[in-house]
């Protein structure tokens, strides 16, 4: 799932790639992709793009001064620029991974794809990114909130830290896998209680999403679209690492699963040694 650097990486080249262009076409080939009606996708065709955003995990391409597709990447939707479009001809309604096209005036332009059988890209054309129901209820930005936001935050939902800091009205822009570098970095269990974290373990919580979030963000910043993924996995330490050796200490990287998503965490840097049951109400370590 694309998460805050991906998206700010992918704002930051559609800034450098597609302002000043003006749209020739606007197509959605998935009508469950687009959640509103009004404005119509008929609306943003001749609309000059002047800007791209990111809100949490939400992108926002602006058109003109009034106008904004903001989107939600979900778990396996993603952009892909090109140059040159192979041909002119319309999308067509269907199944296929192509959920939105634009058409820019060089050529150029982009789709919004997700690939698998589940669809839950989210694609809103809207007058103000607020209208979006999902931008609307974000909390503040985890790479912007100050030490105070951050564990006022944090300690207002009482829950195993790896959720909380998942979600999304609590801080905006952290998902499964940043989560797993933040925690790493901050030598945290991702089942410890957020209401029983002390003062300093809240601070190295906060030091490590700046540190793993910016960190990520520069490393992102300038690369294609179509880097974006395999730069994202080059910087990782332990999420999607089972079995791997911890970067840091050695140990081997552990997982638990749960239905439709799996966590990953080092024993030695994280639990004190204790290997995590895998199931999510485990009482080893809190």
């Amino acid at each position: 799932m694309p998460e805050l650097p991906e998206v700010e990486a992918l704002a930051g080249y559609l800034r450098e790639r597609a302002v000043g262009r003006r749209v020739e076409r606007f197509e959605v080939a998935s009508i469950n992709a687009l959640k509103t009606y009004d404005p119509p996708p008929s609306a943003v065709a001749g609309r000059p793009v002047t800007g791209a955003d990111r809100y949490g995990k939400f992108l926002d391409v602006r058109f003109g001064d009034d106008l904004h597709l903001v989107v939600h990447l979900a778990r396996a939707g993603w952009l892909h620029y090109r140059e040159a479009f192979p041909s002119v001809t319309p999308l067509r309604p269907g199944k296929g991974p192509i959920a939105v096209r634009i058409r820019l005036d060089d050529g150029s332009g982009f789709d919004l794809t997700e690939a698998g059988t589940q669809k839950k890209l989210a694609a809103y054309l809207v007058t103000d990114p607020a209208q979006v129901p999902g931008v609307a209820k974000l909390g503040p930005d985890a790479l912007a909130a100050d030490l105070p936001t951050f564990a006022e935050r944090l300690r207002s939902r009482r829950g195993q830290v790896k959720g909380v800091l998942t979600d999304q009205a609590v801080l905006a822009g952290v998902g499964n896998a940043y989560s797993d570098e933040i925690l790493h970095a901050a030598r945290l269990s991702p089942f410890a209680i957020t209401d029983r974290l002390t003062d300093e373990q809240l601070a190295g919580l906060h030091a490590a999403t700046r540190t793993v979030l910016g960190d990520a963000v520069r490393r992102s910043m300038g690369q294609r679209a179509a880097e974006l993924k395999g730069e994202k996995r080059s910087g990782l330490k332990v999420h999607a690492r089972k079995g791997l050796p911890c970067p840091v200490c050695g140990d081997t990287v552990r997982e638990v699963s749960f239905a439709d998503s799996s966590l990953q965490y080092c024993p030695t840097c994280q639990t004190g040694g204790k290997p995590l049951a895998d199931r999510r109400l485990s009482r080893l370590v809190r």
